[in-house]
């Protein structure tokens, strides 16, 4: 296997900037926003971020957050660079019950 084609998971990230990522986190609470910066604990910074999230009933709670955010890397499970979430990810189904 030729090592031209390997990538580290922080090289990833840092394409990622300036971009839009999907990020899952532990627990059931998806981000989705311009990653505008990260250090070597994946602490994110973003900007115009959105958090979906469910409420006690179950109902997918979308809250535009309106400033800079700071995410702790210990509480990220999952990030995917230019991502806006799947069709079937809780991010989607409130999109759709948003419009």
């Amino acid at each position: 296997m030729s090592n031209t084609n390997r990538i580290l998971p922080l090289e990833l990230i840092d394409k990622a900037i300036g971009s839009s990522i999907w990020i899952l986190m532990r627990g059931q609470t998806e981000i989705v926003g311009i990653l505008r910066g990260f250090d070597d604990y994946v602490n994110l910074v973003l900007d115009d971020a959105v958090e979906y999230s469910p409420d006690r009933n179950g109902t997918i709670v979308r809250r535009q957050l309106n400033s800079e955010l700071l995410l702790n890397g210990n509480h990220v499970a999952v990030l995917v660079p230019g991502g806006t979430g799947p069709e079937d990810s809780m991010a989607s189904q409130a999109a759709a019950n948003h419009s």
